[in-house]
């Protein structure tokens, strides 16, 4: 079918907005049924939330036709989000013929996006893409409207604030809005790691929170232009943005100093919520390898095909599935899905890095020529470890649907961030909220650095292992350690000045936490190469 890839992606997307409204109407008529289903879902609010305080108070003191107006009024479904990783942006062929850029996967999944009737925004994540960012002008919905209204929005995840003012800057002078700048700690999340050359989430928040007003202004200059030489109408005033931040928060504390010393509009968790089953579609063997899992089984792979570090646990079933294939002398994997399908090294079409005709090519390549029977073992290794997430990934569901994995095999990839060490029960989605809220604790060790400790120490580690991977008299690479020894020293000052002021709010022991930086710091030094 022609542009199948995005038509699919509107009907899904389609498919899911209907299905959700109608969940939401029907949570609204639940009342007339005298169901308890509204109950919980005002309870699963924060107690200092005015929709909920609201919603029992009208129940315990209004008559039923108020109550049910102000349902009806204040009840409507959130927004269906939706993430792009830009990099992800394969070309596609018809036959022998490679089809026009535009239908490549990230263009076709943006398209199937805009086309969709949602009200919501496309989260880019991954980096800079110049043509897809381009490609974004060809859709109404960007647009603002007569009103300044967005039907659709752009979120974009960043790392530190340069980075938002200069992929800001770049949408603003096509017309597009960013609408959400949202800041992912580099190391302490789940998925694809991006190291920040040492900038420290504390420092770059603060950074955000100091220059929030020039970041809008300065963007909102350039949007209304490039709007005004488009022909289009431009608001008088810088539509809304929203700043958030996500990445290895394990507690209310962390929660709240978040969202109200640095002015953030919220707080995003992600790796607790693998342990919630009504939160994600995962099997019960993946949430008991999750639940025991501590600091050594997490760690950062070289297993992704994108060629960018991945968290993973150790001994997941689809590197086991893997190693067993290597150990029969059969490396590599078939490519059911190639949305990987990245590598040119090789002619033809390109080739996934876990697949098994590319890791064949790869090694005859290698054989051909080294005569070092060690450093050749060693780059076979490098080749082999790559594994296929496109397909592990989504194994977790279809095993915890019943649905058959013969294509896909039964191996399941899973990429929790590092706090998942910290989490070990299955939770109810109330159990996992009331958590975040301060309700319960959910946290049954109490060893655990706070975010800002462990953030630091893994980009410390990950600092130490590049240098000493640094060929000596390689200026670049030791230009660049030195700008990261510096980040990461001026980050430990930071931190120094953050927990003396506000360690009660962090609810952290000062004595410990400035112990730790000190510790930290005397390895930063120690261990350098600079």
């Amino acid at each position: 079918m022609e542009d199948f890839r995005a038509r699919r992606i509107t009907a899904f997307l389609d498919m899911l907005d209907t299905g959700v409204r109608s969940r939401i109407e029907n949570m609204k008529n639940s009342l007339s049924r005298k169901s308890d289903e509204i109950d919980h879902y005002f309870d699963l609010l924060p107690e200092t939330s005015t929709a909920r305080q609201t919603y029992f108070y009208l129940k315990e003191n209004a008559n039923f036709r108020d109550l049910k107006k102000w349902v009806n009024d204040n009840l409507y479904p959130g927004h269906i989000d939706v993430n792009i990783m830009t990099k992800l942006d394969k070309e596609n062929f018809a036959g022998g013929e490679q089809l026009p850029v535009e239908f490549n996967d990230a263009h076709a999944a943006l398209r199937g996006f805009a086309k969709s009737k949602l009200q919501s925004s496309l989260v880019l994540s991954a980096g800079m893409n110049t043509r897809l960012f381009s490609y974004l002008e060809n859709w109404d919905d960007f647009y603002p409207d007569s009103e300044g209204n967005l039907k659709k929005k752009i979120t974009i995840k960043v790392s530190d604030y340069r980075s938002a003012v200069v992929q800001g800057k770049l949408l603003a002078k096509k017309g597009i809005w960013v609408s959400e700048f949202r800041i992912e700690s580099g190391l302490n999340c789940g998925g694809h790691a991006f190291a920040s050359q040492g900038n420290l989430i504390g420092p770059v928040l603060e950074e955000f929170k100091n220059n929030r007003g020039k970041l809008i202004a300065d963007q909102f200059e350039v949007f209304q232009t490039a709007l005004n030489q488009k022909g289009r109408v431009y608001p008088s005033e810088a539509p809304t943005v929203r700043i958030s931040a996500q990445g290895g928060i394990g507690t209310a504390a962390e929660h709240d100093f978040l969202l109200n010393y640095y002015q953030l509009d919220s707080v995003g968790w992600g790796t607790p919520f693998l342990l919630v089953p009504e939160a994600v579609s995962i099997d019960d063997d993946t949430i008991y390898r999750l639940s025991m899992a501590r600091e050594n089984d997490l760690y950062l792979s070289n297993i992704s095909p994108l060629g960018v570090p991945f968290n993973n646990l150790r001994n997941n079933t689809k590197d086991a599935e893997r190693d067993l294939k290597i150990n029969q002398n059969k490396p590599g994997s078939g490519c059911v899905k190639q949305y990987c399908s990245l590598s040119k090294e090789f002619e033809g079409r390109p080739q996934c890095t876990a697949s098994r005709s590319y890791q064949r090519k790869k090694i005859l390549t290698l054989e051909a020529s080294s005569n070092d029977r060690d450093s050749l073992k060693k780059a076979i290794a490098d080749v082999t470890e790559k594994s296929c997430i496109c397909t592990g990934l989504g194994t977790s569901a279809l095993l915890a649907n019943d649905i058959s994995t013969e294509a896909e095999g039964p191996g399941v990839s899973v990429c929790p961030g590092p706090n998942m060490a910290y989490f070990s029960k299955k939770s109810s989605l109330k159990e996992m909220i009331g958590h975040i809220y301060g309700q319960n604790n959910l946290m049954e060790r109490n060893d655990r650095p706070d975010l800002f400790v462990k953030e630091l120490s893994l980009n410390l580690d990950y600092y130490i292992k590049e240098t000493e991977t640094s060929t000596v008299g390689n200026e670049r690479a030791e230009n660049q350690n030195k700008k990261i020894h510096a980040a990461l020293e001026k980050g430990i000052e930071y931190y120094r000045q953050l927990f003396s002021l506000h360690h009660q709010q962090l609810k952290i022991s000062l004595n410990d936490s400035l112990n730790q930086l000190d510790k930290l710091e005397n390895r930063l030094n120690v261990g350098s190469f600079v």
